[in-house]
């Protein structure tokens, strides 16, 4: 309201002024009484739905900010205004420089491994999987956060692999971080998870269905109905980001002669199904193959963990002085197999190179991830098996660029072990949904094949090596869930051993950590038969272990039983 001189009265602003600082108040309040209820209750299902959307927003800014970034500094380092033809400029620089760019990025990437992790290794998607099966669906954010700046140095400094796996362990460290703050529950935590992944990768690869489908085919391994629509938002919300920063293109444009014969060529696509499941067994054995001999090489010379990046680095760019595609991602190479830009022995000769390439990064710990160049190296040799059946049957056959497409996918899918998120992820980084049916064929004998060579996936045999078992499934990990110190009894509780029972199985050696995991006891219940194990706490300075109370078989095994019921109830809920 004004006077007539036209100025405000400010003694009528007064009670507005009282009014927004109680509609403040007000919803400042409420805020906290939401969070407060969040962090002592958990999140209702429409709360939950907010957080997906904000975790989804979030790693979509993440996904991007990392994709950007090492297109930045590429294009900075290399001197390239085009980083999809990074393999071109790079060319033309002097041999000192393509030497010495990759081996000073290994170095200053072992560094930081070697200072902010305990094994000198990045974190990838093996470690969010072994999080949402072990560790209630949360990652460690020292070691995630050196591993993301890790991998961004390797993709930027000439290191050959992909980014999508830091993208997708980076998404864990957001959603592992809400989590600890709202004090989430472990299947709250684990659905977390599911949809910072799905976030990830959906910015990453501008697919929103495939993402979704690939945090629950990959990470959480089911496909529970109650956690399907907070990944769903999420995925949504990351490609919502995705669009509005690099707009809604396909990353790979295909030429419109990919025509398919249909019945005529589906014997085709099952021997490429075949020889793609070949290929990928012989990257994913390359990749530790190099990681077992760089332990070996390490422990025998007594060389610093942080120089073997380096040292991996150096030969990356010995191999890019006649090789300079093995550079980065390589979007453009793969861009070029799917168009048909190769002929058959270039083809063959750079999917060898960059296989070559790929297990001299990851081996030399260097950082990134297999994602894509398992799509780049199933492009090409897709390409040269399509070069050959489309010769012998020219009469019969279509164009040999989609035999590439479906290389591509069936390569990338027995690497990943994820069948039905590849094939939807090449489907939308192509726009062509007219070739699903041979994309089908070949990812599902690739798949087959593969999982009977390998641990089902690189990553669940990457744990494997490391003795984390997950891939045979819950039976078989759940029993490293469970404390010991959670199921004993104490010796005050009846019915329980005598002081002489214990003390004469603890002479035997029959004892076990307060510390440990089920999955430690159960062997020595097998191995003795006794119905019990003395529980122990470890002297200090050689004094005799201080017993803590009993673990009784049958606890042990009333543990395992609600484990298995809450995974089963979690899974179908």
């Amino acid at each position: 309201m004004t006077d007539r001189s036209g100025t405000k009265d400010d003694n009528m602003s007064e009670p507005d002024q009282t009014w927004a600082r109680e509609v403040l108040n007000s919803l400042r309040e409420d805020l906290n009484a939401s969070v407060r209820a969040i962090r002592t209750k958990g999140p209702s299902q429409v709360q939950f739905w907010v957080i997906a959307l904000l975790i989804g927003v979030t790693c979509g800014f993440v996904a991007m900010g990392f994709r950007l970034g090492i297109e930045w500094l590429q294009a900075l380092i290399y001197q390239t205004p085009n980083v999809a033809r990074l393999h071109r400029s790079a060319a033309l620089l002097d041999w000192y420089w393509i030497l010495a760019i990759p081996a000073v990025g290994g170095l200053v990437v072992g560094v930081i491994l070697h200072k902010f992790t305990p094994d000198g290794r990045v974190r990838a998607v093996a470690d969010v999987i072994e999080a949402a099966a072990l560790r209630e669906g949360r990652v460690e954010r020292r070691e995630g956060i050196a591993s993301a700046v890790a991998s961004f140095l390797t993709l930027s400094m000439g290191g050959s692999s992909g980014r999508e796996g830091p993208v997708v362990h980076l998404s864990a460290v957001v959603s592992s971080a809400i989590s600890r703050w709202i004090k989430a529950d472990a299947v709250t935590s684990r659905d977390l998870l599911g949809c910072a992944v799905a976030a990830g990768v959906s910015a990453s690869f501008n697919a929103p269905i495939a993402g979704a489908i690939f945090a629950l085919e990959v990470v959480l391994r089911h496909f529970a109905v109650r956690a399907f629509a907070p990944i769903a938002i999420a995925s949504v919300s990351g490609t919502v980001v995705s669009r509005l920063i690099h707009g809604d293109l396909a990353e790979y444009t295909l030429p419109s002669t990919t025509a398919f014969r249909f019945y005529v060529e589906l014997p085709a696509f099952m021997l490429l199904g075949v020889f793609c499941g070949i290929v990928a067994y012989a990257l994913m054995r390359s990749i530790f193959w190099a990681d077992t001999l760089g332990n070996d090489i390490q422990r025998k010379t007594g060389m610093p963990r942080y120089l073997r990046p380096a040292v991996a680095g150096l030969l990356l760019g010995a191999i890019a002085l006649e090789f300079p595609h093995i550079i980065g991602v390589g979007y453009g190479i793969t861009s070029d197999a799917l168009a048909g830009r190769l002929v058959f022995t270039q083809a063959v000769i750079f999917s060898v190179v960059k296989l070559v390439a790929v297990a001299i990064t990851m081996g030399g710990r260097m950082g990134g991830g297999v994602f894509s160049p398992a799509l780049g190296i199933g492009a090409m040799a897709g390409l040269a098996f399509g070069i050959v059946a489309t010769g012998i049957f020219p009469d019969h056959s279509g164009s040999a660029t989609l035999y590439a497409l479906a290389g591509m996918g069936a390569v990338a899918a027995a690497v990943l072990g994820a069948p039905i998120s590849t094939t939807l992820i090449v489907f939308e980084l192509t726009g062509d949904w007219q070739t699903g049916l041979a994309v089908m064929v070949a990812v599902s004998l690739s798949t087959a094949i593969t999982s009977r060579l390998v641990d089902h996936s690189f990553f669940l045999t990457q744990l494997e090596r490391r003795g984390v078992h997950v891939a045979a499934g819950p039976h078989a990990y759940l029993l490293a869930t469970v404390r010991v110190s959670s199921v004993l009894r104490a010796l005050s509780t009846p019915p329980a051993p005598t002081d002489d029972q214990i003390d004469a199985l603890i002479k035997q050696g029959v004892y076990i950590d307060i510390n440990a995991t089920l999955d430690q006891a159960m062997p020595l219940f097998d191995r003795t038969g006794q119905p019990f194990i003395p529980v122990v706490r470890p002297g200090m300075n050689g004094a005799p272990p201080e017993v803590r109370g009993a673990l009784f078989h049958v606890d042990a095994l009333r543990a395992l039983n609600r484990a298995m019921a809450a995974v089963s109830a979690e899974e179908h809920a």
